[in-house]
């Protein structure tokens, strides 16, 4: 199967790809398209969509902030490993931990990430409030709210930043942020996607940046 928006939709908005990096990334279609056919980690509705809609999705993250080398990334409730692992192949020398409960998609998680041979991945199966760890960031997509996820993983950040972002959460999502999460003395700002890139799914998608405002 030929997926409608391919590879060349992540070539485009990041060119500078080298090999190792346009390999695991062309991979991907045939990882999915196996572990699809096998449980339900994208809708089939949405899953010719792959590139657009997950992978380049997650990316929207890359283009907000360069994640340094040995800095440590939490994705929490990753599903079918989004944002997590399209992440982590675009910053090799940064380690991601992927977590989420839901063993049968872990499974399949996990056999990606040694598919690709991603080395700076650690797919766990549990809950994160099992954590004993903390991040330099947290990254999720359309979890649950964004208040809820704060009180799982605000205990998990790191306190001392080293990005030009200051550590927090950063979460990708469809329109406003509706709590007002400045009660629990949290800033948050909120970046569209549609800025990074252009096509028409994009244009109610945003990154919205938690994180300690006191």
């Amino acid at each position: 199967m030929t997926l409608l928006e391919n590879y060349t939709l992540i070539a485009h908005y990041f060119p500078a790809l080298n090999m190792a990096q346009t390999t695991q990334f062309k991979a991907l279609e045939d990882c999915y398209t196996y572990w699809n056919a096998r449980i339900n980690l994208i809708s089939r509705k949405d899953f010719p969509h792959l590139y657009l809609r997950h992978v380049l999705h997650s990316l929207s993250i890359a283009k907000l902030i360069s994640f340094k080398a040995n800095s440590t990334i939490l994705d929490v409730g990753t599903g079918g490993g989004f944002p997590g692992i399209p992440l982590a192949i675009f910053f090799p020398d940064t380690h991601f931990v992927l977590v989420d409960s839901i063993a049968k998609k872990m499974r399949a998680v996990k056999d990606i990430v040694q598919q690709l041979g991603l080395k700076n991945v650690t797919p766990l199966t549990m809950r994160v409030a099992q954590l004993p760890d903390k991040y330099d960031f947290v990254v999720g997509r359309a979890v649950t709210g964004l208040h809820r996820v704060y009180g799982w993983v605000g205990d998990k950040i790191k306190q001392k930043s080293q990005h030009a972002l200051p550590n927090g959460i950063l979460y990708l999502q469809g329109g406003p942020v509706a709590v007002p999460l400045e009660q629990l003395g949290l800033a948050c700002d909120v970046y569209p996607i549609r800025t990074f890139f252009q096509a028409p799914f994009f244009q109610t998608k945003n990154i919205a940046h938690l994180y300690d405002g006191r």
